[in-house]
């Protein structure tokens, strides 16, 4: 059914244009988002039901960089501003890193919205460094905040690297 129904998903996102602006994406909040923020929805949601169903049957998490990267990397896109309003001026950045150095985010403020990127800033404010099983857990609330602070390593501002574990990317 997976198969059936993911080439027909995977054939209709090929004939979408990606930075047109599209319907809200109820996890970023109400105002209408690009096309690709949907679709990095739609491959999240696909992506972390299908870890818990691999938890339930004991097999192995698909965490490669391949699958884990885009659905990561949407998690944290598809929150920052409606979880953490509290952030300070523009220019300031964040900064997530995965695992063992294999896949790096980050997220810039710039005038009232966050911009993210795919790459290690040079001097970031704050920084954290969470087991991709870790971090997949903690966006999708399979695991406490205090249990992911236990697993990551932070780096500059503590008040802010501790704030980095705030977002969640599914509707809760």
């Amino acid at each position: 059914m997976l198969r059936f129904i993911g080439e027909q998903v995977s054939a209709n996102f090929g004939t979408l244009d990606l930075l047109a602006s599209g319907g809200p994406v109820s996890w970023a909040g109400p105002a209408a988002a690009p096309v690709w923020l949907d679709v990095a929805r739609e491959f999240t949601e696909r992506w972390h039901h299908q870890q818990h169903i691999r938890d339930a049957a004991g097999k192995l998490g698909a965490l490669e960089p391949y699958f884990l990267a885009p659905a990561a990397g949407g998690s944290i896109c598809l929150r920052p501003a409606a979880d953490l309003p509290g952030y300070p001026c523009p220019g300031l950045q964040r900064h997530y890193a995965r695992g063992h150095g294999a896949v790096w985010w980050s997220v810039d403020r710039q005038e009232g919205s966050w911009q993210l990127y795919l790459c290690r800033p040079p001097h970031p404010e704050a920084e954290v460094i969470l087991p991709e099983d870790a971090a997949w857990r903690l966006f999708t609330k399979g695991i406490s905040r205090e249990t992911a602070k236990n697993q990551a390593r932070f780096a500059g501002d503590p008040s802010l690297g501790r704030q980095m574990l705030e977002v969640v990317s599914i509707i809760a």
